[in-house]
């Protein structure tokens, strides 16, 4: 974990409700799958931001406005400074995934899984990706997964772009392995609908964001994990519903 301060360079929507944050500053050690915490003026707990892409000194979070701290959020402008805590969480393992994984993202849960695609991509791997949205208006990153080569298939409830339905309605495809990132109800359907083992990162209200507080643990076949620590990803087999 490191406490470091992020310049922003770009903070612009891309989906309703939904805005990209591209920051310049200290990456070293980030791993896909793992998040940060901002710390906002004025308020007292930290926000919780799962990590899209990064690279040397440029850091890219996608957020949507949810509350009064989000919404804070996007009146930033460039130049503005924002408190960060980098290095938080596990991330994904992507030593087991095979040749052909399967990303599946749900709306907030889709961002964490571009930074995946390009390291499966720099190991030789060829990931397939489904993004699940409740309508056209809320979709992003459709064509940047598809700029990296990723097969890319877009669900929607209401059938306005993409496959209608859930990212369950895309899954019948081979793969041999799977990364999932979503809502509950969304990650519970995909564990009912997979055929293979997989790694999914549970989205979780969280107090300090690296163990502290104990405030987001869950039950788990090995017992009591807490999410911001030793999540936010588990394994299939460790789940407990």
């Amino acid at each position: 974990m490191t406490d470091t301060v992020f310049t922003i360079l770009e903070n612009r929507p891309i989906a309703k409700n939904t805005y990209e944050m591209v920051l310049s500053g200290g990456t070293e050690g980030i791993r896909p799958g793992q998040f940060v915490n901002l710390k906002l003026p004025g308020y007292y707990l930290r926000r919780p931001i799962s990590v899209c892409d990064f690279g040397p000194g440029r850091l890219t979070l996608i957020y949507k406005v949810v509350g009064h701290g989000t919404e804070y959020m996007a009146g930033l402008t460039p130049g503005a400074q924002i408190d960060t805590l980098t290095g938080l969480g596990n991330g994904y393992d992507t030593a087991p995934s095979g040749e052909r994984p399967l990303l599946i993202g749900g709306g907030a849960g889709v961002p964490p899984l571009y930074a995946l695609a390009k390291k499966l991509l720099s190991e030789g791997k060829t990931p397939a990706a489904i993004l699940g949205f409740n309508a056209k208006e809320e979709v992003f990153y459709k064509d940047e997964f598809s700029a990296l080569g990723v097969e890319t298939f877009v669900t929607t409830v209401d059938g306005s772009c993409g496959v209608k339905g859930f990212v369950t309605n895309a899954m019948d495809i081979p793969y041999t392995y799977f990364y999932t990132c979503g809502p509950m109800p969304m990650l519970r359907a995909v564990y009912d609908k997979s055929v293979t083992s997989g790694q999914f990162s549970f989205e979780e209200r969280m107090g300090c964001g690296f163990g502290a507080c104990m405030g987001c643990t869950c039950k788990t076949t090995g017992g009591h994990k807490r999410v911001c620590k030793d999540g936010p990803v588990l394994t299939k087999e460790e789940i407990v519903w």
